[in-house]
């Protein structure tokens, strides 16, 4: 595993094809998500990510179900979340959840924290979205909790008092899941990051870098502030989205029409306004490279970068060659420039092994 990770993520979105009208079936869109994690495996990618919606269009409910089949087709993948929505489900089930892909995955797993973005969940669980900040504050305190104390009594104000509660599995190795938080726009949530030492996740797709840079500015301000290191040594995280051709004209001319139309920036800013102003890149694999590397002036030396690459209604078929393009020209390129006058004391991405190692070593000089 290199000192940076790469991988994708995806949302799981089942949008119509605009250059033939046709939509996938549910069980099409899953399957293909399944094919996207093994594929991303295969061309050398560190990580696959599944958001979690609980409406049409999105098929991914069932994030730790899919992660786990995945879990029994791979061996080196790190399997994570690019949302569990800490705000509407019980902590309790998502330390249960992520204990048990962990013990199934032998330790490739993460899991990134977030509010998600369909403000109609929140009655589904019972849950009240005037308190969205508040719910992913307390639940998440708990969850640590729950992952870190073999026995837990405690009492909030969101759910039924714990009395010498166990969760189980416990941890693989007693260590839990490393954990991102991921926000958009929320200050709480990079200070929320920071208290605790996790990663900070900026999907930074839809936003110009000011504001991405001046959100991970804040994150890395409070990461020191609350002494788990230096402002270099927080573990970034950044989105991005690409479409890749040999000739940058072939990519905006299959590309277009797949942007004019997809649901989430559809019918807005044309498609070359939407690439000066966010981190969406369309064009050869070196105008990817060079973009990508950009964020690095943007945010400092990170951690780890995923990109979007399955959504607005793409075929299969064209997202494998996307990550064949991605595995083969763009990441290993990347991966040497990241790794080259990186400081020393910037940390690598974080791992299980790595965090078992450095669990133990604390142990053995305590």
């Amino acid at each position: 595993m290199s000192t940076m990770q790469f991988g994708i993520f995806s949302v799981g979105d089942v949008t119509v094809d605009p250059t033939t009208g046709r939509a996938p079936t549910e069980a099409e869109r899953i399957k293909a998500m399944v094919a996207i994690a093994l594929k991303a495996e295969e061309v050398g990618l560190d990580v696959f990510a599944t958001g979690e919606h609980h409406n049409p269009p999105f098929v991914p409910s069932s994030p730790t179900t899919m992660l786990g089949y995945i879990a029994a087709r791979t061996q080196k993948l790190v399997l994570s979340t690019s949302t569990t929505l800490i705000t509407t489900n019980d902590p309790v089930k998502i330390a249960e959840d992520f204990a048990m892909l962990q013990h199934l995955a032998d330790g490739r797993v993460d899991v990134m924290m977030g509010r998600g973005n369909t403000g109609p969940v929140y009655p589904w669980f019972g849950k009240d979205i005037r308190e969205g900040i508040n719910l992913a504050v307390e639940n998440y305190a708990l969850l640590r909790r729950l992952w870190d104390e073999s026995v837990v009594t405690w009492e909030g104000k969101f759910r039924t008092p714990l009395q010498s509660f166990t969760a189980t599995p416990r941890p693989l190795d007693g260590v839990a899941p490393f954990v991102w938080h991921g926000s958009i726009r929320s200050p709480e949530i990079a200070e929320q990051a920071a208290y605790y030492g996790d990663g900070f996740f900026h999907n930074n797709i839809f936003w110009p870098a000011d504001h991405t840079k001046r959100m991970v500015e804040l994150y890395r301000r409070r990461y020191a502030h609350y002494g788990h290191g230096a402002e270099e040594q927080a573990i970034v995280g950044l989105g991005g989205q690409v479409f890749m051709r040999a000739n940058s004209q072939d990519a905006v001319r299959e590309f277009r029409p797949y942007f004019d139309n997809a649901p989430v920036y559809g019918h807005g800013p044309s498609l070359e306004e939407f690439t000066e102003q966010t981190p969406l890149t369309v064009g050869s694999p070196q105008q990817v490279i060079e973009r990508t590397l950009s964020f690095r002036d943007t945010v400092g030396d990170y951690q780890r970068q995923l990109f979007l690459m399955d959504h607005a209604g793409l075929p299969l078929k064209t997202v494998l060659e996307q990550l064949d393009i991605l595995g083969e020209q763009v990441v290993p390129v990347l991966r040497e420039e990241f790794a080259e006058n990186r400081p020393a004391n910037v940390p690598d991405a974080p791992t299980h092994a790595a965090r078992v190692g450095r669990r133990t070593r604390k142990e053995v000089t305590a």
